[in-house]
């Protein structure tokens, strides 16, 4: 009771978090590592018991597929130079670096084992990071790359981390099984993704309800990680296959009941499991320290230069690749280019989070010899510290960065691009009534009125877009037009409330009043 005590104010917070960081300008992912933190010391708070093995396929599932329904495939194609180069090389370095530092510190540790502690802090989280970028107003190429970066990370970083725990525990290690395992991890998991997007976007087109159709959604992720797990290969790649697949698909469906539900669903799953997840690292402070035990502040050495490598090397790397991405851009491989002030947000929108605790306190015990892992109390402290810090200091001051370079997305830009977009749909619209109209299989009156009020949505979108008498026209009818949604807001209020008295009467089955009320929401749009 205890337990489901903690996960309930854990969660309860998480709501509060979102408020709470608009109106002070914080990350909640910040507001709530700060909150599992001083959780973490009260005394009478009990300790987390959730199983270390169980972390990542409780909470990867849910929040890769929320992030990635926000992408698409085009966006890791037109940036696979960036992404791969971060996803891929700069874990792939990191780790080797941090592996190196740490065996500095520590000379005794196996060289397998700090190897464990680069593949742990080497990726950044997806969810921090693009949770923070996005309340920043940074442009959607920053963005992009971010989350693509994000979402691709764990992939290496896992196979790393796998391949260096089983040299550690049996003793023996292959760079060509270790290549070899890399590669096989990544095709299955492609496959096993496309499989369960395929087979799930067939049933969500035969079932009739939009809620059945996001309920599927909510299981299809945790079924293809489980899965591709099972198989031994990287069930991240597959979750985030599975992901643009459906999101795809969805795009395509006529279905809008379907994505209206879809997205607050979504957004409420990611909010709840986001904000325990990012609780969950702040409640681990415990654990930490008592496997740490009293020595814990000697290892605080070791945890500064290892935070040292990975903030710097980011930065290193990223400079160094900057030509990369000025001739990808020029060469129509890239939206953008990226400028200098540009990699200084980007360096400092590296933070750490959940998948670096979760693998952090998933390293063995033993070896296969029944000897303790070693230096697991220091590699657990040292990830530990790399994700506090990344979180704690860089996911704050990251808006005074942002401010400091001058950073933005180009709001006239994007609002351009809706008004083009806007206009697009219309005349296309337009297009398609004057086609059934010459087949003859439209009234006169039922195609003015269509018409004029095709018009009138295409001038407010585009003034431009019409003649002058049709643009005053359509002004005079736009202004009537406004009246009359107040009239019929106020009709619809009145309907609403009628509806919301019968529910409280004795006898009115309240699914009866919540069908009407459906269908009254519905009718009122935006």
């Amino acid at each position: 009771m205890e337990q489901l005590g903690l996960l309930f104010v854990v969660l309860f917070a998480a709501v509060l978090a979102e408020p709470l960081s608009r109106r002070i300008g914080l990350s909640s992912a910040v507001l709530m590592t700060v909150f599992g933190l001083v959780l973490a010391v009260l005394p009478f708070v009990p300790d987390i018991s959730l199983e270390p093995h169980l972390i990542l396929p409780l909470v990867l599932p849910p929040l890769l597929y929320a992030a990635a329904r926000r992408t698409s495939w085009r966006q890791f194609v037109v940036n696979w130079a960036a992404i791969t180069l971060r996803a891929v090389g700069l874990v792939l370095v990191t780790a080797a670096a941090v592996a190196a530092a740490f065996s500095l510190v520590h000379p005794a540790v196996p060289f397998a084992a700090a190897v464990a502690l680069g593949a742990v802090v080497a990726p950044p989280d997806p969810i921090a990071a693009t949770a923070m970028a996005s309340k920043l107003g940074l442009p959607r190429r920053l963005t992009s790359v971010l989350e693509g970066e994000g979402l691709f990370n764990d992939v290496t970083a896992i196979v790393v981390y796998s391949v260096a725990i089983e040299a550690v525990v049996s003793g023996h290690f292959s760079a060509w099984d270790a290549a070899w395992r890399f590669v096989v991890s990544a095709v299955v998991a492609v496959l096993v993704g496309g499989v369960f997007g395929w087979a799930s976007s067939r049933l969500v087109d035969r079932l009739d309800e939009a809620a059945w159709k996001v309920a599927l959604t909510l299981l299809v992720p945790f079924a293809a990680y489980a899965v591709t797990e099972w198989l031994d290969a990287s069930a991240v790649l597959a979750v985030l296959v599975c992901a643009l697949y459906l999101t795809d698909a969805a795009t395509r469906t006529d279905d809008s009941g379907y994505r209206l539900v879809g997205d607050v669903f979504w957004e409420i799953i990611e909010l709840l499991v986001g904000g325990f997840a990012f609780g969950l690292i702040g409640l681990e402070l415990s654990t930490v320290l008592r496997e740490a035990g009293a020595s814990w502040p000697r290892m605080l050495g070791g945890a500064v230069v290892v935070i040292v490598v990975v903030v710097a090397l980011r930065l290193v790397w990223l400079l160094a690749t900057l030509r990369i991405f000025r001739t990808a851009h020029r060469d129509h491989l890239m939206d953008e280019p990226y400028t200098w002030k540009e990699t200084v947000v980007t360096w400092w929108a590296g933070m750490r989070g959940v998948a670096t605790v979760a693998l952090a306190l998933a390293l063995p015990l033993t070896v296969a010899d029944g000897r303790p892992f070693p230096f697991r109390a220091e590699i657990l402290f040292t990830a530990f510290a790399v994700v506090l810090f990344t979180l704690l200091v860089q996911g704050p001051t990251l808006p005074l960065v942002v401010r400091w370079t001058g950073v933005h997305a180009d709001t006239a830009a994007e609002r351009r691009m809706e008004l083009d977009l806007w206009n697009r749909v219309l005349r296309a619209e337009l297009a398609e009534l004057k086609r059934v109209s010459a087949a003859g299989d439209l009234p006169d009156d039922v195609y003015e009125r269509l018409r004029t009020g095709l018009l009138q949505r295409l001038t407010h979108a585009d003034p431009q877009a019409a003649d002058a008498d049709e643009t005053e026209s359509a002004r005079r009818a736009w202004q009537r037009a406004g009246r009359f949604r107040e009239i019929q807001r106020d009709v619809q209020a009145a309907g609403r409330r009628e509806a919301l008295d019968a529910r409280r009467e004795p006898g009115v089955p309240p699914d009866v009043v919540d069908r009407v009320m459906r269908r009254l929401d519905f009718r009122a749009g935006p």
